[in-house]
């Protein structure tokens, strides 16, 4: 046997004639002996089950694999395996070194959002971890995504409002040198929308889809949802009814029996304020005001 050789194989994308391939990567180490390699290509096909795609013997210290959209797809992730040898004998050989997984896609990050309705925007980030190739369409080499968002759950239709809202309803995916595992990126924001109403935690997903693209490799492609959990938040309430007995957010309560037109209530943060209108509906008896009318903004 050979000693353990520290190959340490890596798996990158690369544009190679126009066509997205995979390219594994691995160190060439200083032997005395003249060394060749077999490099064994394999996605994961089910959770913990790898299947083999591609086998190569080769003299140099990388190989490709071709994303045909047939035995190697997008959403797949990738293994290469290396094994040397040495040249004159094959019996010599070292221990197999395997690859990280590379997933090639496209990925949200970060994967699912938990997030409440406090009108606050969390970023979501979507890449394409492969380079988008676009033959004949240089000036606008880019991927389309179409956004939609889908409330989960028995009560769901019942429900009103969806639970999200999204900045974009279409992204797109601009193609530039691959960097730390992203070809292509864009970014948007997601907001819980607040719905006054105390209906528990709920959950939503994220879907994006690309549209219009003829090459097979992205046409066959739905990347994974984003999972969104909302946390409900109580809503505040406050009132004013028959002579009217107040009750404010905080619970304090009183009545206040002036006629007149009156602030109610008013939002330090943003537009928004009601004012009530009393008259008089004691008669000569006693002094009462009921309300009468309301105005909002």
């Amino acid at each position: 046997k050979l000693t353990s050789l520290a190959l340490q194989p890596v798996v990158t994308p690369e544009l190679v004639q126009g066509r997205v391939h995979l390219k594994c990567t691995f160190s060439r180490p200083s032997s005395k002996v003249p060394l060749q390699y077999m490099v064994v290509w394999s996605r994961l096909s089910t959770p913990g089950k790898k299947e083999q795609i591609q086998r190569d013997t080769t003299l140099q210290s990388f190989s490709y694999v071709e994303m045909n959209g047939v035995n190697l797809k997008l959403g797949d992730t990738v293994f290469c395996i290396v094994t040397a040898f040495t040249r004159d004998t094959l019996e010599q050989q070292s221990l197999p070194e395997e690859s990280k997984g590379f997933y090639a896609g496209i990925k949200f990050l970060p994967e699912s959002l938990q997030i409440a309705e406090d009108g606050k925007e969390h970023v979501l980030t979507v890449l394409s971890t492969v380079p988008i190739a676009c033959p004949g369409h240089i000036d606008s080499c880019k991927i389309t995504l179409q956004l939609s968002t889908e409330d989960l759950g028995k009560n769901s239709q019942l429900l009103g409002p969806p639970n999200i809202a999204l900045s974009a309803c279409q992204v797109d995916l601009l193609r530039a040198p691959c960097s730390e595992s992203s070809c292509a990126a864009a970014a948007l924001t997601v907001t819980a929308v607040t719905d006054f109403a105390q209906d528990g935690n709920r959950i939503s997903r994220i879907r994006a889809e690309p549209v219009g693209w003829r090459d097979l490799l992205w046409r066959a492609y739905t990347p994974k949802d984003v999972k969104v959990t909302v946390r409900d938040l109580p809503t505040g309430n406050c009132y004013s009814f028959t002579d009217p007995h107040i009750i404010t957010f905080d619970g304090w309560r009183y009545d206040n029996y002036k006629i007149g037109t009156f602030l109610l209530c008013r939002s330090m943060s943003r537009a928004f304020e009601v004012h009530v209108r009393q008259w008089d509906c004691g008669g000569h008896r006693s002094a009462t005001a009921c309300n009468c009318g309301v105005a909002a903004r």
